[in-house]
């Protein structure tokens, strides 16, 4: 059975998901974004679920290329 890692990204606009090989070459990658919550003049506000969701979003489209 080949052998694959799954690295996650977050960042403050999109989750990633980057999957690798065993040498290291890129298999598949899979980005979503969530938006951003602005409740005052320079603040900036994420929903947890909506991370959450774009994590689990991007696990499985990034998994999904086998």
């Amino acid at each position: 059975m080949e052998k694959f890692i799954l690295a996650l990204d977050q960042g403050t606009t999109s989750s990633r998901a980057i999957v690798f090989d065993h040498e290291g070459n890129i298999r598949s990658v899979a980005q979503h974004e969530f938006p951003q919550i602005f409740p005052h003049s320079g603040w900036v506000e994420h929903d947890p679920l909506q991370i959450w969701g774009s994590q689990t979003s991007v696990i499985a489209s990034a998994i999904s290329w086998r």
